[in-house]
C-alpha cells in the first residue's frame, strides 16, 4: 500500500477525526473508503460516456413528449 500526504486545515482534520472515531474507524480508513468511491464514480461516467458513444446510431423513430418519458 502507498502512502499519500495530504494538507488540509487543522480543524478540519479534526473534525474529520472526531466523525471518523464516532463510526469507530480511523481517518485513514475512511479516506481509503471515500477514495474506491472517488475513483468507482469516474470509471461509471466513462462507462456511459462510451456506452452512449456506442449507441450513437439508435433512433427512436420521434421525438417523445414530456409526459411519455416521465410515464410509469
Amino acid at each position: 500500500m502507498k502512502n499519500v500526504t495530504l494538507s488540509a486545515d487543522e480543524d478540519l482534520i479534526e473534525q474529520a477525526r472526531l466523525v471518523a472515531r464516532s463510526r469507530k474507524t480511523t481517518l485513514n480508513a475512511a479516506f481509503r473508503e471515500w477514495l474506491v468511491q472517488f475513483a468507482a464514480r469516474e470509471g461509471t461516467a466513462r462507462d456511459v460516456d462510451i456506452l452512449m458513444e456506442r449507441l450513437r446510431h439508435v433512433r427512436a423513430g420521434r421525438r417523445f413528449s414530456r409526459e411519455e418519458m416521465n410515464e410509469r
